[in-house]
């Protein structure tokens, strides 16, 4: 396991200032995300839109999208395949309907069930209050009859999350396989895969050391991915403070996956997914190869992802280790993708519209295509073909 020495093992106190400046920015953030929300000022296509938004009684404030394939025949009760997805924003902001155009066009290219699952958001729901909202939620949905999901057998169930929500389909997959070993749910309820995009993976090391490990390509590429800071840098300790209780131990495998998650208590199939010029990539290449390793260790590795020299234009990097591998592990397998020259949330369309940049938004519209394809076929074919 890497070494975590530049960061304490609980969370640190803050003055009362720092912490009353930190909390009422977040709630300022979310006040006008919901205000945009209300007003209908989202720039979103009906294309996109869900098939149905449900709510369930356990959690009837939290809304569940639900995407089906374009080709699917509802009247008919045919099982399909089902991802659940669980959206970014550093587990204070963010919505389900920021992944719409994402979850519909997996829906429709791979005929697969897409349900987005929703969380309560801190500070006002600190850890790990957002991972028991998507237990809930998960289970709820499992049990809903109107929703095809393919549960015989072991199932064909994955999870998949984008940022924050990397974190969060790897814990809710720890705490389902967690309930299966306590047998309080059978094994038809646990996923056979776990997806992590760009992942907060390990809450355990502090903002500074990540960035260390961070590439950056300032006369390489053009804007914004030319830039020499990282701009997940600056909000970092704010929604770090915000969703972590006071006193907690950052070690906990639930909060830090990455390092600390034990490998039995995730499915089978495992596939880590990273963005080159991200701060997290690290994060998520450490965890791929622990995952990947019999003893659970790190190897020695690059001090940075990736490379120095920019890649092809929209096209991704399959036959480089640095960036692109699988390992088979008796009926699993983890698989590692590092998508080159991409910034963090580089396909979300409301992030890769923030940011702009002609030539960058174009690159990163074509990889993501490129890697939802590769997702889709590896779920298919791999995680569910037996």
């Amino acid at each position: 396991m890497a070494s975590h020495n530049t960061a304490p093992l609980v969370k640190p106190s803050l003055p009362w200032t720092q912490g009353l400046a930190f909390g009422l920015k977040v709630r300022a953030i979310q006040t006008a995300a919901a205000t945009t929300e209300l007003l209908g000022l989202h720039s979103r296509s009906p294309e996109t839109e869900p098939d149905l938004v449900k709510t369930y009684s356990v959690r009837n404030h939290l809304p569940v999208r639900v995407f089906f394939p374009s080709s699917y025949d509802r009247s008919s009760a045919k099982p399909l395949p089902t991802l659940f997805t669980i959206h970014g924003g550093g587990f204070c902001i963010g919505s389900t309907p920021d992944d719409d155009a994402w979850n519909r066009a997996f829906a429709d290219k791979h005929s697969i069930l897409v349900v987005a699952l929703n969380y309560g958001k801190a500070p006002g729901a600190p850890f790990p209050t957002g991972l028991d909202d998507l237990t809930s939620l998960y289970l709820a949905a499992l049990e809903d009859d109107s929703l095809p999901i393919d549960k015989a057998g072991e199932g064909r169930i994955a999870t998949c999350g984008f940022s924050a929500g990397g974190n969060l389909s790897l814990s809710l997959c720890q705490r389902l396989f967690q309930r299966r070993e306590q047998g309080v749910q059978p094994a038809s309820c646990c996923p056979r895969a776990a997806v992590s995009v760009y992942g907060a993976l390990d809450l355990s090391r502090a903002p500074e050391a990540k960035v260390a490990t961070r590439q950056f390509k300032p006369d390489a590429l053009s804007p914004p991915r030319n830039s020499s800071n990282d701009f997940l840098l600056g909000m970092a300790p704010m929604f770090d403070w915000c969703y972590l209780p006071e006193g907690q131990d950052l070690t906990d495998p639930l909060l830090s996956p990455g390092p600390y998650a034990n490998r039995k208590h995730l499915p089978p199939h495992v596939f880590i997914i990273a963005s080159e010029l991200d701060m997290l990539a690290n994060d998520s290449r450490e965890c791929a190869y622990r995952l990947a390793s019999p003893e659970g260790k790190v190897p020695q590795l690059p001090a940075k992802c990736g490379r120095p020299e920019p890649g092809r234009h929209g096209e991704l990097e399959l036959n480089d280790e640095r960036f692109h591998w699988q390992r088979t592990q008796g009926d699993g397998s983890v698989r590692w993708l590092l998508v080159p020259d991409v910034l963090h949330a580089f396909d979300s369309l409301p992030m890769r519209n923030r940011l702009g940049g002609e030539e960058t938004m174009d690159d990163a519209d074509l990889k993501t295509r490129a890697y939802r394809d590769i997702l889709g076929d590896w779920l298919i074919g791999t995680v569910w073909a037996t």
